[in-house]
């Protein structure tokens, strides 16, 4: 049977490079491996035949060897003579994570989830799930950071069994059906090799031990039901969709199983005065048209409290004045943001009589009539907050 081009298994061109070969071979071994179709005999050669590919290329001597003569360059050398599926993710550990203890596909297809990585010691139990809870927040909290106190109800460990969901006075006997290892192996012969099909055990649902007096507080299970109340420190500058993972602090795990984690997610309430923008906030003055003509000092809310700004005489409508350090202190670093007050000219729509009359004899000076020089400038500085806004 004629062998297909390495390059068209993996799906690249021929100048790709070893980053784009290692997404590619990982890519297929996910959607082919042998757990994901189990007596899928056609996903078994893809899966070999990717394998194959990606030993061959990712071997800078042999990607070259092939290159220039084909298969007949590295005839002999794209075969390791696997015997179990396992085996050569092992030889791929910098694809699925060499030095972590297991591969992904321990993740992917059970490993960890049987109760321990393979070749390490076995975990009691089944691990717990992890829980989510949100917490609202205003920007002053934020701005300080600020203990909260959240009430969860998830799945305790039994005081009167301790966890291990057996009888008090009882213990924990070893699974005949897969002696202890949790696991039952079913092997299968290709002409590729010999692979091996892991499962959990039925039995035992995968812990390699059995109870035979279940404990009657929690029915054999090790947890029950409950409600508690966690305190969480939130340091200051969080934001929306932030977490903050609290280890253990999710449902027990069954039959002694490890705890999952609480992840606390972070929500902002919408502010009386200000809008967030990343470390800064923004607050919007209103300011009557002498206050603008005229400056003068006004008093405006801070995160810290009230403040005093100076607004200078002649403020144009528009104009943003900085007040440093008055934002969000930086997360997990130094220094915070800024305060930025939008200057807004409020115009009247309501006047008297009297009010009217003012304002007509003042639109008859001249100094209420832009001239031509200020007329170029405001439009300049208009057409540059457009040019920033969209670049």
């Amino acid at each position: 049977m004629t062998k297909r081009d390495y390059y068209e298994i993996l799906g690249l061109s021929r100048s790709a490079s070893a980053d784009e070969i290692k997404k590619a071979y990982r890519k297929l071994a996910l959607k082919y491996h042998p757990d994901r179709n189990p007596g899928n005999k056609q996903a078994e050669e893809s899966f070999k035949e990717a394998a194959e590919a990606y030993e061959v290329l990712s071997d800078a001597e042999k990607r070259q060897r092939y290159d220039r003569y084909g298969h007949d360059g590295v005839r002999g050398a794209a075969s390791h003579g696997f015997t179990d599926v396992n085996d050569i993710f092992s030889a791929f550990g910098d694809i699925f994570g060499a030095g972590t203890g297991g591969s992904i596909f321990d993740e992917v297809f059970g490993g960890r989830t049987r109760g321990r990585r393979r070749g390490g010691p076995r975990q009691e139990g089944t691990p717990g799930a992890d829980l989510r809870a949100t917490i609202r927040l205003t920007l002053e909290e934020i701005a300080s950071g600020v203990e909260k106190k959240i009430k969860i109800r998830r799945m305790k460990s039994c005081d009167v069994c301790a966890g291990s969901g057996a009888k008090p006075g009882s213990s924990r006997t070893t699974c005949p059906e897969c002696n202890g290892t949790g696991e039952l192996r079913q092997v299968s012969r290709s002409m590729f090799g010999q692979f091996v099909n892991i499962t959990a055990c039925i039995h035992c649902g995968g812990e390699g031990r059995i109870i035979k007096q279940p404990c009657t507080t929690c029915g054999g299970e090790g947890r029950l039901q409950g409600e508690t109340t966690i305190k969480v420190n939130v340091p200051a500058g969080v934001a929306e969709g932030n977490y903050i993972p609290l280890r253990g602090q999710g449902h027990a795990g069954r039959r002694g199983g490890h705890a999952g984690d609480l992840l606390v997610l972070i929500e902002e309430e919408p502010h009386e005065h200000f809008q967030r923008n990343g470390d800064d906030i923004l607050y919007d003055l209103w300011v009557s048209f002498p206050a603008a003509v005229l400056g003068g000092e006004v008093e405006i809310p801070t995160l810290g409290g009230k403040a005093k700004l100076t607004i200078d005489p002649g403020t144009p409508s528009g104009r943003a004045l900085r007040m440093r350090d008055r934002g969000i202190p930086r997360l997990n670093s130094h220094g915070r943001g800024d305060q930025i007050v939008r200057v807004n000219v409020w115009i009247p729509k309501r006047l008297s009589a009297k009010e009217l009359e003012l304002l007509h004899q003042l639109s008859s000076s001249q100094n209420m009539v832009p001239s031509e020089e200020e007329k170029r400038e405001s439009s300049r500085s208009f057409f540059e907050k457009v040019k920033d806004a969209f670049s």
